[in-house]
């Protein structure tokens, strides 16, 4: 199971109530290829919201799954059968609790962090962020999450994993990064929250960043 890559733009959607959230993600469904969603959509509405915006486009649990092998394997599998096309996890566990991953997809996609968007992440991950990328490739993972904020980043990960792994970048919009500098880095698909999901018109700030992204390819 493959993402669409129409518009190389993932929604990210952290919005708390369900239903602005499913009126976000009617308004941009057409638009993006993917929906990502975290912990605090999950935790507000619960893990039927999986299922309901599965029904509108694909679906990325961006839950980051740092944890032993058996919890991983749980917390992946739950999700794909709720309707989840891909998950997020952590890296740094190793290469069982990636293994763990992968084997728990079920055909769905497995995305590992190499490095997130945010200042603190070069504090630890960022030194790792190569080294995490070779064992994620050896663990037979989808794809990797390298941030929009630091092109040079995603052009590193990108050296390292090869032409054929995906790369999702996060950090475009509200954190500063641009989606087209992330694309033309190497990213596959450039991921947007606040900039689309708390603008006044989503559909609108959803097709500026796709026209910002096809001026690029």
């Amino acid at each position: 199971m493959g993402m669409k890559s129409d518009s190389r733009l993932v929604l990210a959607l952290d919005e708390t109530d369900g239903r602005k959230a499913l009126e976000v993600a009617e308004k941009v469904a057409g638009t993006v290829d993917a929906i990502k969603i975290n912990w605090p959509l999950v935790l507000s509405e619960g893990p039927g919201m999986i299922t309901r915006l599965a029904d509108l486009t694909d679906v990325i649990c961006d839950f980051k799954v740092a944890d032993i092998p058996n919890t991983v394997r749980l917390i992946v599998e739950n999700a794909v059968s709720r309707g989840a096309s891909a998950v997020i996890v952590h890296a740094f566990t190793g290469d069982d609790s990636l293994r763990a991953a992968v084997e728990a997809a079920s055909g769905a996609e497995i995305y590992a962090v190499t490095e997130m968007s945010h200042p603190g992440a070069k504090m630890f991950t960022a030194m790792h962020a190569e080294e995490m990328a070779r064992l994620g490739v050896e663990c037979g993972v989808d794809g990797f999450i390298a941030p929009a904020t630091r092109p040079d980043r995603i052009r590193a990960v990108r050296s390292v994993v090869g032409p054929s792994k995906k790369i999702l970048s996060p950090g475009v919009g509200a954190q500063g990064g641009k989606a087209s500098d992330a694309i033309s880095a190497g990213a596959d698909y450039a991921i947007v929250g606040r900039a689309i999901y708390g603008a006044e018109d989503p559909a609108s700030a959803a097709e500026a960043f796709r026209g910002d992204i096809m001026s690029v390819l």
